[in-house]
């Protein structure tokens, strides 16, 4: 084996966001664009000793670019040192069963090619990031490191090899590096079915209990059909949409009311079944419909909390519960209940690790559809909709029901989110700069007969590491316990995108029953108006409102 020293220069926008580094095809496409991130990533997290003698997990969701990025990632893991690469057949591992094949062969980390929810095919987006041994995505001080080394890189090391054969489960060798093909379903499956009572679940579908799985043409398919309807029995046909294709059949991969209109459509019509799901691009996010019902990922993260038990895995109850910052209060009610501690984090699943590794939580979640425990160190949107199943197999109760009767419980805090996607980045980053500056002069004043008493801009002490991360969102909160939030994402690849969340909450039972958009309707004008949305983005409403 002859290592291939290739010369290569920095290439400017490699700063990896909340789930690693997102750029359109094209850019990865680009000589040395790849080779020059995943070299990076080596140099930033090589131990004093060399790669000798460790494993690296590699896989994606099968978008566009996905085979031609792990033919060089596994290239370079032999020509960088590593005894071992785990992949998965076809190059195919859903995020949460990266993480998983992490733990379950303790490797010392994984490459994951992903965008996410983001859309696919050759105009679409493509992504890679780096996660650690413990399975979660890389904290900052990581990814800082890998940013600082593609502003510094000279070379990167590879191998002048034909392509593996990706597809067939085995063990070939390249060089000196074992390559070891696998299934990508078979680690995974295993957890679940030490997670969950298969026989109950089993159990409910011979019931006749009927369930909708939309897989959106992303990664979750086969695990979908290997778990829902082969090992649980529901109907052929339960999964729809269930074949990873590189463009995600030319729809966005995203589980919300807008791009799985059709499966939100189906739960609200006459015949509908008793749950409908969805997941994304890469299986960590999930969507949950109940006949004639929305629950919103908040919500829904508050509700498993309460009913956790359910499932043999957490019959014990939950040592802590987190959410992200623009999450819902939703869960907080749930935790104080259980008194049990409940952790407000930036956006980001990586911080939820840290508490995950130091056992101070078992479950968490974020608003925009990534719910998960201690399992792995990922969101799970298959793991989200059996623990949902394991709840109605154990209530006998529709998700109607046990969604009025948790919100008669704790009260419903009414929520919804706004983004205004692709926004010129100048302009969004003034709308921000701009607000940003006022909010020291807010506390204290009326607006449209709201009094403020919380305005800042979120910033988070980790309580394992004594980290601090500035800079997380931009808060207003009002004396009546309703608050509103800006953020710029780091999902996007195009422009900016600016979401605002707005929370409300409402104790009385009488008044459950509106419609958030309807019932948010006074702080959606009043979020807009104080940021001057209109004005600094020329959008007069949302792109996606969830």
């Amino acid at each position: 084996m002859i290592v291939t020293r290739v010369p290569t220069t920095p290439i400017a926008g490699m700063k990896p966001g909340t789930s690693g580094l997102r750029k359109k095809v094209a850019e990865f496409a680009r000589p040395h664009y790849v080779e020059n991130f995943v070299q990076s990533v080596f140099d930033a997290v090589r131990p004093p000793a060399g790669f000798a003698g460790l494993a690296l997990v590699v896989g994606g969701d099968g978008r566009f670019h996905n085979r031609e990025a792990i033919q060089t990632v596994i290239r370079m893991a032999a020509a960088n040192g590593f005894a071992r690469v785990i992949v998965g057949a076809g190059g195919i591992l859903s995020t949460p069963a990266a993480s998983c094949v992490i733990r379950a062969h303790q490797a010392f980390g994984g490459l994951i090619l992903s965008a996410s929810h983001n859309p696919g095919g050759p105009d679409g987006d493509f992504g890679i990031k780096f996660n650690a041994a413990n399975g979660g995505p890389a904290p900052e001080r990581i990814t800082d490191a890998i940013y600082a080394r593609t502003l510094a890189i000279t070379e990167y090391l590879t191998l002048d090899t034909p392509d593996l054969d990706l597809d067939t489960p085995g063990t070939r060798s390249l060089g000196t590096l074992a390559v070891e093909v696998v299934d990508p379903v078979a680690d995974y499956l295993a957890l679940m079915q030490r997670l969950f009572d298969f026989d109950a679940l089993r159990a409910l579908f011979a019931s006749g209990f009927r369930l909708r799985f939309d897989a959106m043409h992303a990664v979750t398919g086969p695990y979908a059909h290997a778990i829902f309807e082969r090992e649980l029995g529901a109907p052929a046909g339960t999964v729809i949409s269930g074949t990873p294709l590189p463009d995600f059949g030319g729809h966005h991969p995203d589980p919300n009311l807008v791009h799985a209109k059709a499966l939100y459509d189906e739960m609200m019509g006459a015949d509908a079944p008793d749950l409908g799901a969805a997941s994304d691009g890469d299986g960590d996010r999930n969507l949950i419909i109940g006949r004639g019902i929305f629950v919103s990922p908040s919500d829904s993260l508050a509700m498993l909390a309460a009913n956790a038990r359910c499932a043999p895995a957490y019959a014990q109850g939950l040592a802590g519960v987190a959410r992200s910052m623009p999450t819902s209060a939703a869960v907080d009610r749930v935790a104080q209940t259980l008194g049990i501690p409940c952790y407000e984090t930036p956006t980001g699943w990586k911080f939820f690790g840290n508490l995950l590794d130091a056992g101070r939580i078992t479950l968490c979640g974020e608003e925009s559809a990534g719910t998960g425990s201690d399992h792995v160190r990922e969101k799970d949107g298959v793991w989200a909709v059996l623990l949902w199943l394991s709840i109605l197999a154990a209530r006998r109760q529709s998700v109607r029901e046990i969604a009025a009767e948790h919100w008669a419980t704790y009260g419903r805090h009414y929520y919804t989110r706004h983004d205004y996607e692709a926004v010129e980045t100048e302009a969004a980053q003034g709308l921000m700069e701009h607000l940003l500056e006022r909010l020291p002069r807010m506390p204290g004043e009326s607006i449209a007969g709201r009094r403020i008493v919380l305005a800042d801009d979120f910033e988070y002490s980790d309580p394992v590491d004594a980290s601090v991360s500035r800079h997380q969102g931009l808060r207003i909160g009002f004396a009546d316990g309703s608050r509103i939030v800006y953020r710029l994402s780091g999902t996007g690849t195009s422009g900016a995108t600016l979401r605002v969340y707005i929370e409300q909450f409402e104790p009385d039972p009488a008044r459950h029953g509106l419609d958030p958009q309807a019932a948010l309707a006074p702080l959606i004008t009043l979020a807009r108006d104080i940021a001057g949305i209109p004005a600094w983005t020329g959008r007069e409403a949302p792109d996606v409102i969830t």
